[in-house]
């Protein structure tokens, strides 16, 4: 049997298939809240096959998303309005999954296809914070440097979301912890200038990822699987670097998290990243086989031989696929007629097999 489609269990949740649908950002709510267009996108992943269809990055706070379009989840109304798309994605036997996330420094933006500027000024703006005041860009916009009364607060959303993400159904988080938003700006040297408990050495600027995983970890029902999104590398000098990442994810580890979700780069615009065909798989077999915990791989994914070679080679325990999703949301179903596999067609489109 393909590897691709051997079920993979963590905790109590048993994953169909290995084939994941990653998080995207649509840039679609109003209100952080998710509407028809996320129940159709989402659920268009179910139908097609994917064992994980994991939520758009969503904001724990208002301030926390990167964009006044992003989606959220800090109320009862943002489970409520879930609900609908995770009963959907499970009836179709995939697995419903959200993103937790904090922007930091990188909060209160255009969105993509109206520039994607800093917004720092009207009804539509509002403070970005940071582990520091160092801005993204020169010349952009400072964040404010996040007091400790601001930190506790952050855990506790976090930890709340995770809350509500249980009340919506979901049956599994993922904390981001990449692309330069804000757990990342605290790891990274390149952005945490902290003289505090929270900045300095490479413990201490753990500190704040390690915290928000222990009352993630708290809040989150125990028989559910608990993953952490990780930029491995900063791809620039001086940054974030694999090692790093290995000694974080081993304490993520002992924490009570399930899988790394091995991503990289994100946190500086001037980052080298050595682009290519499954570029990333790298940071993966590395944290799997150096921190022994489960992982997935991303980037740059797009046909199903790579895919089966990255599992079934051990470089990781699942992929994680997000542009390939959107030119094919059924990829899990070609997929496993380009392998000779079984997929999980719905009855509905049976007469296509």
């Amino acid at each position: 049997m393909a590897q691709l489609f051997v079920p993979l269990s963590l905790r109590s949740v048993t994953f169909r298939n290995r084939i994941w649908v990653s998080p995207m950002c649509q840039y679609s709510s109003q209100d952080g809240l998710p509407n028809d267009w996320h129940f159709v996108h989402l659920g268009g992943f179910a139908a097609g096959g994917a064992g994980l269809v994991m939520v758009e990055a969503s904001g724990v706070s208002p301030e926390g998303r990167i964009t006044d379009r992003d989606s959220g989840i800090w109320s009862p109304a943002h489970a409520e309005a879930f609900r609908r798309i995770v009963t959907f994605v499970e009836e179709q036997g995939a697995v419903a999954g959200i993103q937790l996330a904090h922007a930091g420094r990188k909060a209160s933006t255009e969105v993509p296809w109206r520039g994607g500027k800093p917004i720092v000024e009207g009804p539509r703006a509002w403070q970005p914070l940071a582990p520091s005041a160092i801005a993204f860009r020169p010349g952009e916009s400072a964040p404010r440097a996040m007091m400790k009364e601001d930190i506790a607060r952050t855990i506790a959303d976090f930890a709340q979301a995770a809350r509500y993400a249980r009340d919506a159904g979901f049956r599994v988080v993922e904390i981001h912890a990449a692309h330069g938003y804000l757990i990342h700006e605290f790891l990274s040297p390149l952005s945490n200038h902290r003289e505090d408990e929270y900045g300095g050495s490479r413990e201490n600027r753990m500190r704040f990822a390690l915290e928000v995983t222990a009352a993630v970890r708290e809040a989150w029902p125990a028989e559910l699987p608990l993953f952490i999104r990780i930029s491995a590398t900063d791809w620039a000098e001086g940054g974030w670097e694999l090692g790093d990442s290995l000694v974080l994810a081993t304490r993520l580890r002992d924490l009570g998290a399930d899988l790394i979700d091995c991503s990289s780069g994100g946190l500086v615009p001037h980052a080298k990243i050595a682009v290519g065909p499954g570029y990333q798989v790298q940071f993966a077999r590395a944290i799997r086989e150096g921190a022994g915990i489960a992982t997935a791989a991303v980037g740059m994914i797009t046909e199903a031989r790579q895919a089966e070679e990255i599992v079934a080679g051990g470089a990781a325990d699942a992929v994680f696929l997000a542009r390939q999703m959107l030119r094919d949301p059924h990829f899990a179903l070609t997929a496993a007629r380009d392998l000779g596999a079984d997929g999980p067609w719905p009855v509905q489109y049976e007469r296509a097999r």
